[in-house]
């Protein structure tokens, strides 16, 4: 999506007016301390001492509570409390966060709010204690709460209709006959449903569903933690809209969100998050997104990314219900990275060859262009001099988390550390090294094994891993200048043949490293090919641009002009270089090769490239003439 439309769209929310019917909760956290437990005189038995208590909106309210964040316009709440403190509590917040409450109905007798209470001792959760597991609507207040929305219906965008527990609202059969009198009287696409346990209960009206509950709909049970593999997730929606004849929204975790509707099936991919995530309450965000876009007047495919991109702000606020902004959601939506095709990426016999070669074919071949232009990452692409570099940053990073307690650390924590450790290079590995030291800053501090005053900033943290890296890279250099090794000990098989075929074919060639320029270049000169770059090899600054190799691939293609983007053809190992030319709308092709090797296919590199949307996959140039013919290069 491009970054005015979005803007526009977001804009638009101040305007949007939403109302929720709903199942609304109130999340309660008593926090313990038990020094001041006293022996009760009634009962002999200790007591429990509430050092402090919190309240926050839950279910329904949570969807309410995302609305906000989000800045749209006007929010009716339509629901039930209880005639008990908590109500009063929940509707307090609701107005609070500016939400219009005149729906928010009072049953005295047999009606609780619906409260989750978690005791704390210490960090640790203690059994939660839940009101409202009892509740019965009556149909006097299950008619006045579908009357009031119905004449609020003529001032409204769209209503979200929310079902989260098995004892509330939804569970009454006047509730359900009258809102679905109401539905089937208007617009079935003013009304947005998301239901746990009710999805099929309505008549024609759009719909937000996990993959999960797609295909429990469509007849096939799975395990809560098992894998919906994007074909099954899309013959669901396809299942779902033909038995439904309205919209539908499957949502599918990290890997985006299926929408159906009359133009078809879309597949938004996931957005890429580098660090640690919390899923609590992303569904609530992807369907207030959603529902914004929506009343915002975006169509389906336009409200599926904002919901998507909505959902990839808030899983990365750890520890919290999140919410998130129009600021946020236009950062994660303009400079935010998408995850490609993942079943193909996890699955090497979905692969597709081009005929009698290793040369896959991940998205597409070029069309018929002729590229003037090369860029080509350095390390693992050309180069493997820094082969290896993970087993150096690995013990780096897992000193620098554990500090002075790095001999001491008991198995447990130790095994932590390394778990951590390994996932954040997997996910890190073709970004910019400051980069990584930025977030090996965070783990520090995350780990808390380090005093504050202790911990060095990324710059600091860099020096130590450069240090120990090139001690490796200065002792195989000194060997390839004592004539111990050769060239192509330290070069990807057929590379410098490949960058001299280029170049006689009159094509550009740039180098755009995520390693200090002034490294790239003298390995490059060492390993002799550097004059082929004619001066066109960017790298790092040395300093604490955390995106520099994404800085340098945006100067070159503003150096060659939009015009010229589309005949640019990026090579590379990492999903940095590959991301964003596919972003200028460029070709790309990705080098998985096995750096021991120095050919041959790495199964992780490939499905790291593929997940960054590379167009072809190459274990390495040994089948460069094909490769050239691909790309209509010819000498």
């Amino acid at each position: 999506m491009l970054e005015a439309e979005l803007k526009q769209i977001l804009d638009r929310f101040r305007e949007a007016r939403v109302a929720v019917i709903g199942d609304f909760c109130l999340d309660s956290y008593w926090f313990l301390d038990a020094a001041k437990s006293e022996i009760s005189l009634e009962t002999g038995l200790p007591t429990r001492a509430v050092k402090q208590q919190r309240y926050s909106l839950g279910g329904a309210g949570n969807v309410v509570m995302n609305l906000a964040a989000l800045g749209v316009g006007s929010i009716a709440a339509f629901g039930v409390v209880g005639a008990d403190p908590f109500g009063q509590e929940m509707v307090r917040l609701l107005q609070a966060a500016g939400v219009n409450t005149d729906g928010m109905l009072t049953q005295d007798g047999g009606w609780s709010t619906h409260v989750y209470s978690k005791p704390y001792l210490g960090e640790a959760e203690e059994n939660r204690i839940d009101f409202g597991n009892f509740n019965v609507l009556n149909d006097e207040t299950a008619n006045d709460l579908v009357d009031r929305l119905a004449v609020a219906l003529a001032d409204t965008n769209i209503v979200i209709i929310n079902e989260q527990v098995q004892s509330g609202i939804h569970e009454s059969a006047a509730l359900a006959a009258k809102l679905d009198a109401l539905i089937s009287a208007n617009d079935g696409e003013k009304f947005l449903l998301d239901s746990r346990h009710h999805s099929d209960r309505y008549g024609s009206l759009i719909r937000k569903l996990n993959d999960l509950e797609a295909t429990r709909l469509c007849g096939t049970e799975h395990q809560p933690d098992d894998l919906i593999i994007g074909d099954d997730a899309r013959a669901a929606a396809e299942e779902l809209y033909a038995r439904w004849e309205a919209p539908v929204f499957v949502s599918r975790g990290a890997r985006g969100v299926l929408v159906r509707d009359v133009e078809g099936c879309h597949d938004v991919p996931g957005v890429l998050v580098m660090g640690r995530t919390d899923s609590v309450g992303a569904g609530d965000s992807m369907l207030a997104g959603i529902a914004a876009a929506r009343a915002a007047g975006a169509d389906y495919h336009a409200a599926a990314m904002i919901g998507n991109f909505t959902a990839g702000v808030t899983v990365q606020k750890l520890y919290q219900t999140g919410t998130a902004s129009p600021d946020e959601v236009l950062e994660i939506g303009t400079a935010g990275d998408y995850v490609y095709q993942p079943e193909l990426a996890d699955d090497p016999r979905r692969a597709r060859y081009h005929e009698g070669t290793e040369i896959e074919v991940a998205r597409q071949l070029p069309q018929a262009t002729t590229f003037t232009h090369a860029i080509f990452d350095h390390d693992g692409t050309i180069s493997t001099l820094r082969q290896g570099w993970e087993a150096i940053m690995e013990p780096v990073m897992i000193r620098a988390v554990l500090g002075s307690q790095f001999e001491q650390a008991d198995e447990a924590l130790y095994h932590k550390v390394v778990v951590r450790v390994r996932e954040f290079i997997d996910k890190t590995t073709g970004v910019q090294t400051i980069a990584q030291m930025q977030g090996l800053v965070d783990m520090v501090g995350e780990f808390s094994c380090v005093p504050k005053k202790d911990i060095l900033d990324a710059i600091g943290y860099k020096a130590v891993y450069n240090e120990a890296l090139m001690v490796m890279v200065r002792e195989r250099i000194a060997k390839l200048e004592r004539g111990e090794l050769a060239v192509t000990d330290f070069v990807v098989k057929g590379a410098p043949e490949f960058l001299r075929s280029l170049k006689d074919a009159g094509v550009q060639l740039y180098v755009a490293s995520g390693t200090d320029r002034v490294d790239v270049e003298r390995e490059a000169t060492t390993l002799g090919y550097a004059d082929l770059f004619e001066g066109r090899i960017h790298g790092a600054s040395g300093g604490v641009e955390p995106e520099a190799k994404r800085v340098v691939i945006d100067r070159i293609i503003a150096e060659i002009g939009p015009e010229n983007a589309k005949r640019l053809v990026t090579l590379g190992d990492g999903p940095v270089e590959i991301r964003e030319t596919t972003k200028s709308g460029g070709y790309t092709v990705g080098l998985a090769t096995d750096e021991v090797r120095r050919y041959g296919l790495s199964p992780e590199k490939r499905a790291r490239l593929i997940r960054a949307g590379a167009d072809l996959i190459v274990p390495d140039f040994t089948q460069a003439e094909t490769l050239l013919g691909l790309l209509g290069i010819t000498g």
